[in-house]
């Protein structure tokens, strides 16, 4: 990386222009010299004139010929310094318009075009990251008020269920029973949207930090389907990874961990009815990973903001289904940090996640 890049450019500039104007200079001095002794020649002079004692002076005598061209080039220097020196005031007018929350353009003089290229784009992306925090901000807003409207209903269910049981003491035990399965039902349910507002806050307050090791990732991905096994026999689905070679990787195993449980679950809820959803694993250059289900066919618009943080598509809306929407956004921060990619394409009621890992640290 240069250091002090711009600084040296106009250092540059500056000497290449006084060096120009200083070869100009010298030639119009020469010219106007051989001029002006060429008049002087065909003039008729009296000794004692002091224009005459004067041109003598100057035509003559080296020394005074290099005064008068030292202090037309200290002229000179000054006023190319000058017109470099301006270049600060336009920075610091133009650097301005960097805070300002509107689409004016910086406009700097040419020779700073590579600063005005870069500070235009240094306010581009500000603003437009200022944009997508204001939207993630609202959709945050939303979902934790989405969020805390569900978590009436629960514990609403639950205060009533346990009022009867501490009230009605002539309850028959199947229906205490059923009383106690529906409290803890209800219970389990106002738990989960409670981890939620708690993903939300963690996922804002965390500062994402890799420690990349050699791990197992064939023998990862199945520890990680084994944690599934409940849910997915539960809904009568089940997960086809024919892997049996150890396959290694340089990478954070929590956090690739978390990729692979966000990924998975996310597949789980959204996979159709009695449907299997296949992982696989190629190994290239790069290590590609794919997890595919069955599942309604995302539009293009759904696909290009799957990844974004607290957005869940429209049927995720569903209370049963719907999540914090950071499944999805964790996952692709987590593979970027491993220098990575995440992909997704749905079609012909198919979605397919596409991981590229590379297999060894750049580090």
């Amino acid at each position: 990386m240069q250091t002090n890049k711009y600084g040296k450019e106009l250092t540059f500039k500056f000497l290449k222009r006084l060096l120009k104007s200083t070869i100009l200079y010298t030639i119009c001095f020469i010219i106007f010299y051989i001029i002006g002794h060429k008049l002087c020649s065909i003039i008729t002079w009296y000794p004692e004139d002091p224009l005459y004692i004067l041109l003598t002076g100057i035509f003559y005598q080296g020394f005074f010929l290099l005064i008068i061209w030292f202090i037309g080039f200290i002229i000179l220097f000054t006023i190319t310094l000058m017109k470099s020196l301006s270049y600060i005031d336009a920075l610091v007018s133009e650097s301005r318009k960097l805070i300002t929350k509107n689409n004016d353009k910086i406009k700097l003089p040419d020779e700073l075009k590579e600063a005005e290229i870069t500070m235009n784009q240094i306010k581009k992306e500000a603003l437009l990251n200022e944009k997508l925090a204001k939207e993630n901000e609202q959709k945050k807003n939303d979902l934790i008020v989405y969020l805390a409207h569900d978590l009436k209903t629960p514990l609403t269910s639950i205060i009533g269920y346990l009022s009867l049981l501490d009230e009605e003491k002539n309850l028959s035990n199947k229906q205490k029973n059923k009383f106690i399965k529906i409290a803890l039902d209800k219970s389990n349910k106002l738990e989960k949207l409670i981890n939620e507002l708690f993903e939300i806050t963690k996922y804002n307050s965390e500062t994402l930090i890799i420690n990349k090791e050699k791990i197992n990732i064939t023998l990862l991905i199945n520890q990680v389907i084994d944690e599934f096994y409940p849910i997915l026999k539960q809904n009568n689905k089940k997960i086809n990874f024919n892997q049996n070679k150890d396959i290694f990787i340089q990478a954070d195993p929590n956090k690739i961990a978390r990729v692979f449980n966000n990924l998975i679950k996310n597949a789980i809820n959204y996979s159709l009815k009695n449907s299997d959803i296949n992982i696989d694993i190629q190994e290239d250059k790069n290590l590609i990973i794919t997890i595919s289900n069955k599942s309604e066919t995302l539009t293009q618009n759904q696909l290009d903001r799957l990844f974004d943080k607290f957005y869940r598509v429209d049927y995720s809306r569903n209370t049963k289904l719907g999540g914090s929407g950071l499944g999805l956004a964790i996952a692709k921060d987590i593979i970027t940090a491993h220098e990575g990619t995440i992909t997704v394409k749905s079609e012909n009621n198919q979605t397919t996640f596409k991981i590229e890992l590379p297999r060894h640290s750049s580090t």
